[in-house]
């Protein structure tokens, strides 16, 4: 057994985690079931929700605090107690698609000006390979005053968390975990196989671990840009990509993706940071960033075939009405930050259409104040529609039919379903026009 590990199993030191957003948070309340946690968030009203046991991310219930040993705080010198320090920030790009770490400097100046000797600081959001040890250590040291691996250690354990996702919660998924040496790689898998039950990777170096991350969603974002491209091609065609996509993977090794928005905060923004550290390196990659541009432009496709649907039935774009359906970035998430549904509704909006919007998983104030749009519930409005995009598959939307379509809608009406998740048949035979990716 190790030292910190047994100084958090004899409680004589305590675990914190840096940053508690839907990453940070379960990572907190899971260790805290079998240890002396202290949590810390630069936002008192959310440390206050966390107090009474409400998520702010609104990804757990509040049984989930329940029986958990934590302290949330603001007050990062509460961060003098502990000697092992996990860091879950966020690291979004700028305007311009370049990293913007400035949630990762605060941080770690954070955690180095309350640094003791002999802890061990992990990191687990997205960087590219090497950005630990050139931006992080650093600014820990200069705060501290100590010295890495004389003083202190580090290490790298990317987060896995994917929100809305009931099945593959945090302790099920493999966790990879990285330390600069061999002594600190084997202390910190220690202390996570605590709450992973299907066990950690040892990667060989924190580089390797940010690596892996990040090629995760480059992976992902690749293959759903391939979904998009096909489907512009075979809408051009004349054919249904969802069809096409059930007949290929008929078989064995033929991958399911679909198409759709990819928005969010991994897999539109992870691919940004591998793409930086290589152009940095003197390598421009064609094919990440085609993929990138690809899966950008996929909103405003959606919104120029919803303006061609409209004309087909000579309906006037600055004469329609247009209701959209789902603003977060994802299926049955609240989160409203880097979606790419406003794209959709914004290129509308430059055609002249008077748009709507509507979400079943965040509230009309919370759209109001993130995008200044007023949104609508549409199951209390009277409103008509010349066009439905369901741009977000919400459980709830899922179970619309076509008569729930038909009372919302105007003479000829259209559905645009982005995912593919409605009846296709059963609304054409009710007299829509359907078109998706």
């Amino acid at each position: 057994m190790n030292k910190i590990a047994n100084l958090i199993r004899s409680n004589e030191t305590k675990i914190s985690v840096v940053g508690l957003g839907y990453v940070g948070l379960p990572i907190a309340l899971e260790f805290a079931k079998k240890f002396s946690v202290i949590g810390l968030d630069i936002s008192e009203p959310r440390i206050e929700m966390m107090r009474n046991k409400i998520d702010p991310s609104r990804e757990l219930e509040s049984s989930d605090f329940d029986g958990a040993d934590i302290y949330f705080t603001a007050d990062p010198t509460e961060l003098q107690k502990s000697k092992f320090i996990i860091i879950t920030v966020p690291t979004p790009v700028d305007k311009n698609k370049q990293p913007d770490f400035t949630p990762l400097i605060a941080a770690s100046t954070t955690v180095g000006k309350n640094l003791t000797k002999d802890s061990i600081v992990i990191y687990e959001s997205t960087v590219y390979p090497g950005a630990t040890e050139e931006i992080c250590v650093p600014i820990l040291e200069k705060e501290s005053g100590l010295k890495v691996g004389a003083d202190f250690k580090i290490g790298y354990s990317p987060e896995r968390i994917n929100p809305g996702d009931k099945e593959h919660t945090l302790t099920k998924v493999t966790k990879i975990v990285s330390g600069m040496d061999e002594e600190t790689l084997e202390e910190i898998a220690e202390i996570y196989e605590e709450i992973i039950t299907v066990g950690v990777y040892r990667a060989s170096n924190i580089k390797v671990a940010e690596a892996a991350k990040v090629i995760e969603n480059v992976q992902r974002d690749l293959n759903i840009a391939l979904m998009n491209e096909l489907s512009v091609i075979f809408d051009k065609v004349g054919i249904s990509t969802r069809e096409v996509l059930d007949a290929a993977g008929t078989k064995w090794n033929f991958l399911k993706f679909s198409p759709g928005l990819v928005g969010g905060h991994c897999i539109g923004v992870d691919p940004y940071y591998l793409t930086y550290k290589a152009e940095s390196l003197g390598y421009t990659p064609e094919i990440i960033l085609a993929g990138r541009r690809l899966n950008d432009y996929m909103a405003k496709h959606v919104a120029v075939n919803t303006v061609k649907k409209l004309g087909h039935f000579h309906k006037v774009a600055t004469e329609s009405k247009v209701l959209v359906m789902g603003m977060t970035f994802k299926e049955n998430v609240s989160d409203l930050r880097n979606s790419k549904v406003i794209d959709i509704v914004k290129e509308l909006k430059d055609f002249g259409v008077d748009v709507d919007v509507t979400d079943a998983f965040t509230s009309q104030d919370e759209i109001k104040d993130f995008y200044g749009l007023d949104s609508v519930d549409y199951t209390k409005s009277d409103k008509k529609y010349d066009a439905i995009i369901l741009a977000v598959s919400h459980e709830p939307y899922t179970k619309l039919t076509a008569e729930d379509f038909a009372s919302m809608t105007t003479k000829n009406p259209i559905i645009i379903d982005v995912k593919g998740i409605l009846n296709h048949n059963e609304l054409t035979e009710n007299g829509f026009t359907v078109w998706g990716l």
